[in-house]
């Protein structure tokens, strides 16, 4: 696998705002590795399209929370991969409930989706990205990391710690040409937002409407382009200037 401009490794990219940043990115030249956990056709149509935008990639699939699945997958991408220039923390799952009520496997599996996966993804990629003295790591928090949201301590705590992590890892590798930064959307239109109530959250939007998976991922493609070459260790929101 060789490309002029490398590869960038996408997480949860089957759907939603993961899709739309598998394509921005394929559409500045980058090779993309799509992971997803389980919607094989979203994959497989997602794939689709970054080819039909002139774009080269593949599909992986597994957990990225499920340490046994997710190390050897990525020893196998880094060991076969010339360079690996972006990472993209995407993945991320809802389990959604008073936290006085909330069972023990939802506070789990939502830090763990994505915490873990942060850890899973981020250490081989940073170890393939340090001798080469380039990359960029950018993770997707969410506008709950940053405002309180009644229904969402785990989501809310997951977000958060990606935060933390981010900025922590940001310090220990600015030195080596690496940058990491984190971009927090707001209420998006993706399926993540298909319960919610839309008309009630949009009234507490200053822009008054909802945003697009683009409009994420144009900042997405900004932070990893070298136009962003003097920025990491930041939290950029998208979210029509909730506060």
């Amino acid at each position: 696998m060789k490309n002029e401009k490398g590869a960038a490794f996408i997480s949860g990219a089957a759907r939603g705002i993961g899709k739309a940043i598998a394509l921005e990115l394929a559409k500045s030249g980058y090779y993309i590795i799509a992971n997803y956990r389980s919607n094989a056709k979203a994959a497989e149509d997602t794939l689709a399209e970054i080819r039909g935008c002139g774009g080269e990639g593949e599909i992986i699939a597994f957990d990225v929370a499920d340490t046994q699945q997710a190390l050897p997958a990525m020893e196998e991408i880094c060991s076969r991969t010339d360079r690996i220039d972006i990472l993209v923390n995407n993945a991320g799952i809802t389990a959604d409930g008073l936290f006085v009520m909330m069972p023990e496997n939802d506070w789990n599996t939502v830090l763990d989706t994505t915490l873990k996966g942060f850890y899973n993804l981020t250490r081989p990629v940073l170890k393939k990205m340090i001798p080469k003295k380039k990359g960029s790591v950018v993770s997707i928090a969410s506008v709950a990391a940053l405002l309180p949201n009644r229904g969402q301590a785990n989501y809310s705590a997951a977000k958060a710690g990606l935060i933390g992590a981010s900025r922590s890892v940001a310090a220990e590798v600015a030195r080596l040409g690496i940058r990491v930064n984190v971009v927090a959307p707001g209420l998006i239109e993706t399926d993540m937002i298909q319960d919610a109530p839309v008309q009630n959250i949009k009234s507490m939007i200053p822009m008054a409407r909802i945003g697009k998976a683009e409009e994420v991922a144009k900042v997405v493609k900004f932070l990893c382009s070298d136009d962003a070459s003097y920025i990491t260790a930041q939290v950029i929101s998208v979210n029509g200037g909730m506060f």
